[in-house]
């Protein structure tokens, strides 16, 4: 993948926010704790897990998010995303907004559809298709924002395909407006997170081309603007991997941080991402990303703008 060249692409205006995204592995658990914190040392915005509840060498995420919660102070924390078929959206509201409260509004909720069938199914989860997928998404979209509201004292009934509530009560409210950032790449996927997702969260390594970011925003932006959403109200995160080199190269991300720094500016800048979420375990490329690439970044950014 080359560098990003693409005129004419938009940039959002989001705030730039950088993050790692840490394999929650059971085997070392106080590493998976001493990388949050060194993500939170390096002045880093955010650390994420992925959530794979199937998977018995990790660690339960929402149990691994509540523990590191009360071993930092600064940090938000989030899943990368969080598997909504196995985690019943009632239920996930209310860990979410009871976190929230707890860690003084550092919670942000990644959410994704479901990928991987025969094991969410041999955990008693239900096998949905493609399109099933997505309806049961948006619909639990509508239910952890329906918990979430407490403006109203009326009960929540929602009469979904997948998910229903029956006279829920509502509440806990957040602490904050926490935000929901949906996992997706197909076409289905990003209309609904134009016309109701807080944020988008691609991979780059199952990106193709940068053409992809392109394609996805236009998706996003085209099903914003016709639900009579600003495409602006849709952030656009990327969980990013790399190697820090001494010399430059002409590959995306294999270079020194002042190389980084300038590709990540482009990214923002002509396909809109204003944040970026580091795979790697690395403590000290956590480090350097934390106080050397986003801090050059911000500079390259910022006097684009202006």
């Amino acid at each position: 993948m080359s560098e990003p060249r693409c005129p004419g692409m938009t940039d959002y205006g989001h705030d730039l926010l950088f993050g790692s995204f840490i394999t929650p592995s059971n085997a070392s658990p106080e590493r998976v704790v001493a990388l949050t914190q060194a993500s939170e040392a390096a002045g880093l915005d955010l650390a994420t897990f992925q959530d794979h509840p199937y998977q018995p060498s990790f660690l339960d995420t929402w149990t691994l998010l509540s523990y590191v919660a009360a071993r930092t102070e600064t940090i938000r924390l989030a899943p990368n995303v969080a598997n909504l078929p196995l985690r019943p959206p009632a239920v996930l509201a209310r860990a979410a907004a009871s976190l929230d409260i707890l860690s003084g509004g550092r919670i942000e909720l990644g959410l994704g559809a479901g990928g991987f069938w025969d094991a969410i199914e041999a955990m008693g989860g239900t096998r949905l298709a493609p399109g099933q997928s997505v309806t049961a998404l948006s619909e639990g979209i509508d239910v952890i924002r329906g918990i979430w509201d407490t403006s109203t004292r009326e009960r929540l009934v929602l009469e979904g395909d997948h998910h229903r509530l029956d006279g829920a009560k509502r509440g806990p409210a957040p602490a904050h407006d926490i935000a929901i950032w949906v996992g997706a790449l197909k076409p289905r996927m990003l209309r609904l997170i134009g016309r109701t997702g807080d944020g988008w969260l691609p991979s780059l390594a199952y990106l193709e081309g940068l053409q992809d970011l392109a394609d996805g925003n236009a998706v996003i932006d085209e099903a914003a603007t016709a639900a009579g959403r600003d495409p602006r109200a849709v952030r656009r995160l990327l969980n990013i991997g790399g190697q820090l080199t001494a010399q430059r190269s002409s590959r995306l991300l294999v270079g020194p941080p002042e190389q980084w720094a300038e590709q990540l500016a482009a990214l923002t800048l002509e396909h809109g991402v204003s944040a970026y979420i580091l795979s790697g375990d690395d403590p000290s490329a956590f480090a350097v990303l934390g106080q050397e690439i986003a801090p050059a970044v911000r500079a390259l950014v910022a006097a684009e703008r202006a």
